[in-house]
Order: structure tokens, then C-alpha cells, then sequence
């Protein structure tokens, strides 16, 4: 489960188009025990988290997170003030607010409310990538209705569409003009999965030593390996990349 968060924050983050080596300030929406968090942490940004379940941050205080963490209802908007934040993600938690726990819960009205606040907190020009699990095409309908009614532009971004067990749906958005959607990702290799039906029952460290080693691929840093796999994420934010060459990743010799 440890990896599956992961790996969708990691997408998450690829498709916020951040600046190269420029550290962030970013919103965790729905964060949880701060899993996603701790990517955005090894990713070099500043983060804020926010959660309805008191239980979830406080194993998230437990774990040391290294964000913000603050106890809040989404659907009752986000109190932060207008412009704080360089993006924001989410996983797997905004299609809850398609729910109605209490009489007075309208999810139409709840949802415009997270919009509207979201909207305000983000720097214009940024980004919201929010991962979701809709129930149906009807309520899928339902969120991205109310987030452009509360000015964003966007879409959503499916990865692998004809895999039942991978198939994962982003809700790109955009505080400002339109701009171009990201293309979903259609290969699904083996080890992918393997991976979404995988979970184990004994306590794993989340966090490994700092040996040098990517968590995600077991790619060196800065071998070509691991030089390749961060050009072909920029590919797929439709970023400009040089092409690949037999000189790519290769270590140059000092100059005196």
C-alpha cells in the first residue's frame, strides 16, 4: 500500500509541471498519515497537509512527517490565505466528498466550497492534480462541474485506460489560462501490476537510508539510468528534451 500512495504521488507531482530544481510550497489535501508527503519531502519542497480524521495525523506525527499538518473538512472550504501555495495534490480523497454523512451534507455545495477555496489558495497559474476513484461517470461529471464552475480550466488525465486493476483517473486543473492537458499513460508493464494488487501484512520502513538509490526505480542517482527515466518524465509532461545519445549520463572528466 506504502508503494501504490507513493507511486500516485509521484504521478501526481510529474504532472504539476514544477519548475526544475526549485523548491515548492505545496498542499496535501486529504494527507493522511503524510505518505504522500514524504515524497514532496525527498523531492526537495515544503509542504502543508490537511485532513478530516484526527487519528490520521496523529500517525502522522508519529512517523515525524515533516509538513504542516492541520485538521480540517475540505468541503467546508480551505483556510489558508489567497496565493499561498505553488500547487497542490490529492490522493485518493476528494470523490468522499461526493457523500452525504449528515442531512445537511450537499455534495454539489460541498464540492463548490473545496473548488472556490482551492482556487483562492493556489499562486496564479498553478496547479491542482487530484487523484480520485469515482464510483461512475456521473459523479466524475459531478466534481469536474463544480471545479470549472469555481474558475478552473482542465480536464482528466487517465492512466492506463484498458487496465482493470491500474487504471487510475487525475483531475488536472489549472488556476489560469488554459493550457495543455497532460496525456495519460497507456503502457502498463508487468511490474506495474504486480504492484497494484500487492500488500503485505508485516510493518515495512517507509523511509531507506540515504545510500544514493531512487526508492521508486533502484536507479542510481545521476546514472544514466536514472538520467533516462527523469527525461522521459519530462517527455510526458510535454516539456522540450534533448534527445537521448550514447553521451547521455555519461560522467564527464574534470576541467582545469
Amino acid at each position: 500500500m506504502i508503494d501504490i500512495q507513493t507511486k500516485m504521488a509521484e504521478r501526481a507531482l510529474e504532472l504539476l509541471c514544477l519548475p526544475d530544481d526549485k523548491p515548492c510550497y505545496l498542499l496535501d489535501i486529504g494527507c493522511g498519515t503524510g505518505l504522500s508527503g514524504d515524497y514532496l519531502t525527498d523531492e526537495g519542497h515544503f509542504w502543508v497537509g490537511i485532513d478530516i480524521s484526527p487519528a490520521m495525523l496523529d500517525a502522522a506525527l508519529d512517523r515525524e512527517a515533516q509538513g504542516d499538518l492541520l485538521l480540517g473538512d475540505m468541503g467546508q472550504g480551505i483556510p489558508f490565505k489567497p496565493g499561498s501555495f505553488d500547487g497542490c495534490i490529492s490522493i485518493s480523497a476528494v470523490q468522499w466528498l461526493c457523500n452525504a454523512n449528515k442531512k445537511s451534507d450537499v455534495p454539489a455545495k460541498r464540492l463548490y466550497c473545496f473548488f472556490t477555496s482551492l482556487y483562492s489558495v493556489l499562486v496564479r497559474g498553478a496547479r491542482a492534480v487530484l487523484q480520485l476513484y469515482p464510483e461512475n461517470s456521473e459523479q466524475l461529471e459531478l466534481i469536474t462541474t463544480q471545479a470549472i464552475k469555481a474558475g478552473f480550466t482542465g480536464g482528466v488525465v487517465v492512466d492506463y485506460p484498458n487496465s482493470a486493476k491500474a487504471k487510475k483517473f487525475y483531475l488536472c486543473l489549472f488556476s489560469g489560462p488554459s493550457t495543455f492537458l497532460p496525456k495519460g499513460l497507456n503502457e502498463v508493464k508487468d511490474e506495474e501490476v504486480a504492484r497494484q494488487s500487492t500488500f503485505m501484512n508485516k510493518r515495512v520502513p517507509y523511509r531507506t537510508a540515504r545510500s544514493g538509490v531512487v526508492r521508486n526505480s533502484g536507479a542510481m542517482r545521476k546514472s544514466r539510468e536514472w538520467v533516462l527515466e527523469k527525461k522521459e518524465r519530462r517527455r510526458r509532461q510535454g516539456k522540450e528534451v534533448r534527445p537521448d545519445t550514447q553521451y547521455t549520463g555519461r560522467k564527464r572528466k574534470p576541467y582545469f
